[in-house]
């Protein structure tokens, strides 16, 4: 049959990089093609901290994948290649392939940096067929990156994001509209975007393993069993998706976190990383133009136990001083005596758009505050997030000279 525009009410593909970060190091150093690749914190013979960031496919077959602890990955792939993250050059190659998309439809939809959803719809006439496009997209990734995309099309983002999976690495995959519910009916329930660990073990405790074994439960069934997730799981089974492609999707929260290289009970170490955290959180804030009304406080002790606090306020802040402060008074409810923590985690939710909040009389010390912040910002901006900072944070980066950190 051909894949043609004629049946299709929208064409939307998923363009995912393969094994993006690892695939850059093989680029840069040739001598790593075909080794297992894992770009991650250094291992320490599986002591290390941090996370894997990505895994190359060999590496992956030794059961590796993103988002594992390094000391895992380590277990499994003693003999695995650890090489450690490059923001910098990760963020160019990204930027190199978003021109290039930015060539084929200017409605994307940027999902992280090696992935996005893209319509189509308006562009498909310039090529011929879906499929002619979709091979454009990956010649021309390939052409200007040196590196391998797969790409997913479909009537919808969800079955789109689905495909681009189905036939990894350097895959293409159309599914035309006709053909949704035959590519949906046999994958796992898993493979369901959104459907994760938790959502799949209920599943599996119901019977259901398939996408066909989902279909066939009643929506009434599914909003008794799961409530509103009820609804989304109904639509999904039948490949339903009217959600578009825009630019970005409203931010819920934002948030940042330290994992520490040695497990702290110095409390100078973890206040000062707390201002540190703070400072972060408030200034992407500030550069989104948004406050927010409820802080968020994580610690993960050194037995891996975690615990979460929050605090709501009546006005909402992307104040440093403000975060901090109120971070410092949900800390001290915790009995950190005896205890050693691991991780540090600060978070501001309930967020609302900065330009439209009115400011009276009693803000406008606020308002000061916020001017001398916003120097602060284009300081940093400028040359560096060390060029000026509180002299706390600087107090407890000197404490923590001798171990290694991670910010997740």
């Amino acid at each position: 049959m051909p894949k043609t525009t004629s049946s299709w009410p929208r064409v939307i593909a998923h363009v995912d990089m393969d094994a993006f970060f690892a695939a850059i190091e093989v680029l840069r150093n040739p001598e790593l093609k075909g080794k297992p690749v894992i770009v991650g914190a250094d291992p320490r013979k599986g002591q290390g901290r941090g996370v894997v960031s990505t895994a190359s496919y060999e590496a992956r077959k030794f059961g590796v994948h993103s988002a594992m602890p390094v000391s895992r990955a380590y277990k499994l792939c003693p003999e695995g290649i650890f090489v450690s993250p490059k923001g910098g050059v990760y963020g160019d190659y990204s930027r190199r392939v978003f021109e290039v998309l930015e060539s084929f439809t200017p409605q994307i939809q940027k999902v992280s940096v090696d992935e996005a959803f893209l319509d189509l719809t308006g562009s498909i006439h310039l090529y011929g067929s879906v499929e002619a496009i979709g091979k454009a997209i990956k010649a021309k990734v390939l052409a200007e990156t040196q590196l391998y995309a797969s790409v997913g099309i479909a009537p919808t983002k969800s079955v789109a994001k689905i495909a681009s999976d189905y036939q990894k690495p350097d895959g293409l995959t159309i599914v035309l509209p006709d053909q949704v519910q035959d590519f949906l009916d046999p994958l796992p329930v898993s493979k369901i975007w959104g459907v994760g660990n938790k959502s799949n073990e209920t599943l599996a405790h119901l019977g259901i393993r398939t996408v066909r074994d989902l279909r066939a439960l009643s929506r009434e069934f599914l909003d008794a069993r799961f409530g509103k997730m009820g609804g989304f799981l109904y639509r999904m089974a039948r490949g339903i998706d009217e959600r578009d492609v825009h630019d970005r999707d409203p931010v819920k929260s934002v948030s940042n976190e330290r994992t520490f290289g040695s497990d702290q009970d110095d409390p100078e170490v973890i206040h000062g990383t707390l201002l540190y955290l703070s400072e972060k959180v408030a200034s992407r804030l500030r550069h989104q133009q948004i406050k927010g009304r409820t802080i968020n406080l994580k610690l993960r002790f050194a037995d891996f136990s975690t615990f979460s606090r929050s605090k709501t306020i009546l006005q909402a802040t992307n104040l440093t001083e403000d975060i901090y402060k109120i971070c410092l008074g949900m800390l001290e409810t915790f009995n950190l005596s005896g205890k050693k923590v691991r991780l540090i985690g600060v978070g501001v939710s309930h967020l609302e758009n900065a330009a439209g909040i009115q400011t009276n009389f009693l803000d406008q010390e606020n308002e000061k505050k916020s001017k001398l912040e916003a120097v602060l910002d284009q300081l940093q901006d400028r040359f560096g997030k060390t060029a000026l900072t509180h002299a706390q944070t600087l107090n407890a980066r000197k404490r923590r000279k001798d171990h290694t950190d991670s910010d997740d």
